[in-house]
């Protein structure tokens, strides 16, 4: 796995650097909230620090949040009751305090890596009275069937299957268009633009500007 050390603290992140290295993961490093709100999405877990030199370790959760699913433990040497818990509400999976003792933190990253491991994506999806068939290609609003074509339904299904996920428009792209990823970004707006007016629910796929989409469930 990969994973994004997010701390100021020098010797600490070369320690876990260390010793993820030491049990086959790879790493970067962030020490800024800004650089790490850019690295996020290349990263399997998220090791964060709350007390950052340009911010606060819980407003990069919080926006983490808004757009990513990623494993996030806090690391921090604030211990207290209001803390931990403020931490787990916004979104942390787990949270860990300084000094770190490094073998109970593979233990807890292989805990939360377990738990997020998904069952499998679910073969129908539903958003509001919207539905979406992931196997059988149908979609239905209201009950009644909506006739899609071949791509709008691939580009419909690229982000049912994240629901309520921000989802990459690169990673749209190469699902739906693959070896012809390169000059189909107008494609896919063209595609969005019919998609939505066929499912005529204002609102269900909202465009993240500089982002991608998210289907909202």
């Amino acid at each position: 796995m990969h994973f994004l050390i997010v701390e100021d603290d020098d010797p600490l992140a070369k320690a876990l650097a260390d010793v993820l290295a030491h049990h086959g993961h790879t790493s970067g490093r962030a020490r800024r909230c800004d650089d790490a709100l850019l690295r996020h999405h290349t990263a399997d877990v998220v090791l964060l620090d709350l007390g950052l030199a340009d911010g606060d370790g819980f407003d990069v959760l919080r926006q983490l949040r808004q757009v990513s699913a990623v494993p996030v433990l806090i690391v921090s040497a604030r211990g207290d009751e209001r803390s931990i818990v403020r931490g787990l509400h916004l979104g942390a999976d787990d949270f860990l305090v300084k000094p770190v003792r490094m073998a109970e933190l593979m233990a807890r990253i292989g805990t939360v890596t377990r738990r997020r491991q998904p069952a499998g994506p679910p073969s129908t999806v539903r958003a509001g009275d919207v539905e979406v068939d992931l196997v059988a290609r149908t979609v239905r609003v209201g009950g009644a069937a909506v006739a899609l074509t071949e791509k709008e339904f691939d580009v419909l299904a690229s982000l049912a299957k994240r629901p309520g996920e921000a989802v990459r428009k690169e990673l749209v792209l190469d699902e739906v268009w693959g070896d012809a990823f390169v000059g189909s970004s107008r494609s896919c707006d063209v595609h969005l633009t019919s998609l939505r007016a066929k499912l005529a629910r204002p609102g269900l796929i909202s465009t993240i500007r500089g982002f991608g989409y998210r289907l909202e469930v």
